[in-house]
């Protein structure tokens, strides 16, 4: 039975295990039909998860759930790898930094992000509690970076894997520019991973109504730069075609699954 990763589309914590496969050669079937509120309250998915949250990594052996224990045990496939370091206290080191980005980083935006999009009730105090451990945590990580690349050694560990994906949330939401201004070293880093090649397997595309692109969005988002910009031609009928596959989320989009689709008006 092949590796099987039950979650829904946009999942950001099930890429931990997803670019942990691209390092190690390994391939994870993600299914795409899988419903959240449906699929992971089916007798089947509540024998792999009891509580019936995602992702949840079905293996020959037996299921695996909490995406970083998944990733864990992706990155440990195909024997000798350099995910977890050539040495213990390399390998300490690593479960160390997973640690702190998974308790100190991703625990802070999300008490940040959360209540900004109503998921849990919006307070003051408590933004501004999530928000001054948020930059402790940032800090201590910023001052780390000022002199290594990469969190343990000289090349992507698992550590680098699953704090950049901790960090991509904050990153796509709600750590502006002028916010992460203030940790030059994280945001190098940030675009240094994200920008290597197993990172970069997932298509980025957008569209705008209108005759440019709102200033708003030139401001703030991070990679502008690195994606190439086209006025649609309406008089073009593929490219017409393109944009209703867009808007009506298309799948499989010019070949490829569409891993995660929003529209915001």
């Amino acid at each position: 039975m092949a590796l099987v990763l039950h979650t829904y589309k946009g999942n950001k914590s099930a890429e931990k295990a997803l670019i942990a496969a691209e390092y190690v050669g390994v391939q994870i079937d993600v299914p795409s039909d899988f419903q959240m509120g449906v699929t992971n309250k089916t007798p089947a998915f509540l024998k792999m998860n009891p509580i019936g949250k995602v992702p949840v990594l079905e293996t020959p052996e037996g299921s695996v759930f909490e995406s970083n224990a998944i990733a864990r045990y992706v990155s440990r496939l195909n024997g000798d790898n350099s995910l977890n370091g050539s040495s213990l206290i390399e390998y300490a080191q690593i479960e160390q930094w997973i640690d702190f980005s998974s308790l100190e980083i991703y625990a802070s935006i999300l008490r940040w992000f959360g209540p900004r999009m109503g998921f849990m009730p919006y307070s003051a105090p408590a933004e501004e509690g999530a928000i001054s451990t948020l930059k402790r945590a940032l800090d201590a990580l910023n001052t780390h970076l000022t002199s290594n690349t990469y969190l343990v050694g000289h090349s992507i560990t698992l550590a680098d894997i699953i704090t950049v994906c901790n960090l991509n949330l904050g990153f796509a939401t709600v750590m502006t520019k002028k916010f992460t201004s203030e940790f030059p070293h994280v945001e190098r880093y940030f675009w240094t991973v994200v920008n290597q090649p197993n990172f970069t397997k997932v298509k980025g595309l957008w569209l705008f109504r209108g005759p440019e692109i709102p200033k708003f969005i030139m401001d703030e988002v991070y990679d502008m730069e690195l994606y190439e910009w086209t006025k649609v031609d309406i008089s073009d009928e593929a490219q017409k075609e393109r944009v209703s596959q867009m808007i009506e989320d298309a799948e499989p989009f010019e070949g490829e699954a569409l891993l995660d689709a929003k529209c915001f008006k």
